[in-house]
């Protein structure tokens, strides 16, 4: 019988961990940056959207290589961490975070620059005229006709740092129960002929990533069906 060692319990923490901390910083990050995309005229906005696409198309180790310059000692994050007191970024689980959240940015800001730009403007404009502050009317109009798009965006994000490889391992190396995730556990094990260890975790992430989008699809499925009134 095949079973999961303390290393593998170990890479799974870690992934979770990561996938966790990653998701709540896009949301809070991708948040804003959706909603001036969405409702921007700026020149600057096509070079933003084309700076945050760029990991939709870029090979992941590319991005994991000028990442480990830039969280490097000498590098221009690096430097300016450990100015302020940091330790090292690269190696660590911060720099995972760092690295799983711009490599999985697009899959949250662009759900959510399209629920933003699907919302009437009317309903804005009928918002300011009762004297609503914009925040009060991002908070508490916004935001509840965007849910369908928040859910998807954090379910997405979630389930595309839970499967990362070559971002995680260029800047986070393969230390066990630190940086360490369920992806490099799997080639590890691949790596190692134990297939048995290899298939358990990867039928795991297989398993849970096809619940998780299917439950996702299901409920803005479900939504429209409503809102059609069907």
């Amino acid at each position: 019988m095949t079973l999961l060692g303390p290393d593998d319990l170990s890479a799974l923490w870690v992934t979770l961990r990561l996938a966790l901390t990653s998701t709540l910083l896009l949301l809070v990050v991708g948040t804003p940056v959706a909603w001036w995309l969405a409702k921007s005229t700026s020149r600057a906005r096509t070079l933003v959207e084309a700076v945050i696409a760029l990991p939709l198309v870029l090979p992941p180790t590319v991005l994991g290589f000028y990442l480990l310059i830039a969280l490097s000692p000498s590098g221009f994050i690096g430097a300016g961490w450990t100015s302020l007191g940091g330790s090292g970024l690269a190696f660590t689980f911060t720099g995972l975070v760092i690295g799983s959240v711009l490599y999985s940015m697009p899959f949250v800001v662009q759900p959510l620059q399209n629920a933003f730009a699907a919302i009437d403007r009317r309903t804005l404009e009928a918002a300011s005229t009762l004297r609503a502050a914009p925040l009060d009317c991002f908070l508490s109009v916004v935001l509840p006709l965007s849910r369908r798009g928040l859910i998807t965006a954090a379910t997405l994000g979630f389930a595309h740092t839970l499967g990362e490889f070559g971002v995680v391992l260029m800047i986070g190396g393969n230390i066990p129960g630190k940086t360490q995730v369920l992806s490099i556990a799997i080639y590890d094990h691949v790596e190692s002929l134990q297939y048995g260890q290899a298939h358990l975790l990867s039928a795991g992430l297989l398993v849970f990533s096809f619940l998780i989008l299917f439950l996702v699809y299901r409920m803005n499925g479900t939504s429209l069906l409503r809102r059609e009134g069907r």
